[in-house]
């Protein structure tokens, strides 16, 4: 497929002018002409589940040019759906090969990939879209935000509540301080971890239709177990309730709060970032039945210090309890009421004269006390900008328009901090974090919990 050198040279010079916060098109109407006219040609790396998801999405606004996954199984019905398009195993392969035909690439792998096939991507060129979290450590999120920057690509992470228009409003309620000053925050999922003991013993049959070395990627080889396919289970792979849902539930208090500008803050300021751990005890190899993780924040810019508390799984005694007392109202956790679920996540932030409760995803929210608030339009944003659908925003900002709220810049702060969480609960001490210069000061073996060694042929 022969893609015509003009059309190359617009996405890049586009992709140039718009990266730092303006809308910059190359010069003339036609470049304008093109932004409308000519879609995007994307690939996929990771077509099951979440990123089966996506395709269907994606593929009906732009071009899928191709397709990656390790797992065939998982793949068959995106590939029985677009039968025509080239498939890979191998990211690294597809990059070499399709080189020219690719503009945009969407990475929805498990979480221990996301980093690698980002960053591959963004080497050669490409605009990427990360499902979240960004990446399994802090360090990684370090690199990719550096990496966005250095090759000029437009990002994005999928935390989809960032582009609603309710979460963009209580953003605006927040800061316009109808709240009054916010004095904590506290966000929480009822799930916990699977507080797992030892790794799986023995080992079983690739089965035929899953490539297990590409699966692995970066990470140490092994023979091949069932068990190790539950990825979210193992801290190697996956991340927990921290990275599968504090992306979505602490996202709109780390924005509304300015807690990001923390990581291009004036040196001059030395911004110390405090977590603590509190668990059952500590588990380097899975996750804990429960936790909960305080983050202590120091001012930014004419803000305050703030505290933010997560909240990670009921079997901690009283953690409904002091949630509901918080909210000053039951909550449903899907055995009482109309047991829908529909307070298992949420993000509370409690001002001085009144507080707003966010759903799980910040998509929505409510203001408390109701009565107090009945006259306060909560539905749509009145100052800050609109969003145009959160693959829109990014498909705006491949064309040159303004960066997607959830790219890199501000993405890979918001995945910092939750990843400092899960350092956090393998210490059970106050850990001090510096944002400019990504580092642990106070603990040396927690500042290595911060990083990843990947195995040869794969790399940032």
């Amino acid at each position: 497929m022969e893609r015509k050198p003009s059309r190359r040279t617009f996405l890049k010079r586009t992709a140039e002018g718009g990266i730092g916060g303006l809308v910059v098109l190359a010069s003339g109407p036609s470049a304008r002409s093109y932004a409308a006219s000519e879609k995007l040609h994307l690939a996929h790396i990771g077509v099951g589940g979440r990123g089966r998801e996506l395709l269907r999405g994606l593929h009906r606004q732009e071009i899928s040019v191709a397709l990656c996954d390790v797992n065939e199984k998982k793949a068959t019905e995106m590939y029985r759906k677009l039968p025509g398009l080239p498939k890979f195993h191998d990211f690294r392969v597809m990059l070499d090969k399709m080189r020219d035909e690719i503009d945009a690439v969407v990475v929805a792998t498990p979480d221990h990939t996301h980093a690698v096939a980002s960053a591959a991507a963004i080497k050669a060129g490409k605009h990427v879209y990360t499902e979240k979290p960004l990446t399994r450590t802090v360090h990684e999120s370090r690199a990719l935000r550096d990496l966005a920057r250095k090759h000029k690509v437009a990002t994005s992470m999928g935390n989809q509540g960032t582009s609603s228009p309710r979460f963009r409003r209580a953003l605006e309620l927040i800061r316009n301080g109808t709240l009054g000053a916010i004095k904590e925050v506290h966000t929480w999922n009822d799930h916990g971890g699977p507080d797992l003991k030892e790794t799986p013993k023995g080992e079983a049959k690739i089965p035929p239709y899953l490539k297990w070395d590409l699966w692995l990627g970066p990470n140490p080889a092994r023979p091949f177990h069932p068990k190790w396919m539950a990825w979210h289970s193992w801290r190697e792979f996956g991340t927990c309730q921290l990275g599968n849902w504090a992306s979505h539930t602490q996202n709109l208090a780390f924005m509304a709060l300015k807690v990001h500008t923390l990581w291009d803050a004036d040196p001059a300021t030395k911004p110390i970032i405090t977590v603590e751990g509190n668990m059952p005890g500590i588990n380097r190899l899975s996750f804990p039945r429960w936790e909960q993780v305080r983050w202590d924040i120091p001012k930014r810019g004419d803000l305050p210090p703030i505290s933010f508390t997560w909240h990670n799984g009921s079997r901690r005694p009283r953690m409904r309890e002091e949630l509901e007392a918080l909210m000053g109202r039951g909550l449903d956790w899907g055995d009482k009421g109309e047991k829908k679920w529909a307070d298992w996540a949420g993000c509370l932030i409690i001002g001085t004269e009144g507080k707003i409760y966010a759903t799980g995803h910040n998509a929505t929210f409510s203001m408390m006390p109701a009565e107090k608030f009945k006259d306060v339009q909560q539905e749509r944003p009145e100052t800050v900008q609109a969003s145009r659908g959160h693959s829109g925003d990014w498909f705006i900002a491949c064309r040159g328009g303004k960066p997607a709220w959830a790219c890199y810049d501000y993405a890979g702060p918001l995945t910092e901090f939750n990843m400092l969480g899960n350092v956090a609960t393998q210490f059970g001490e106050p850990l001090e974090f510096d944002p400019l210069a990504c580092k642990i000061v106070n603990n040396a073996e927690a500042d290595k919990a911060l990083h990843e060694h990947y195995r040869e042929g794969w790399s940032l």
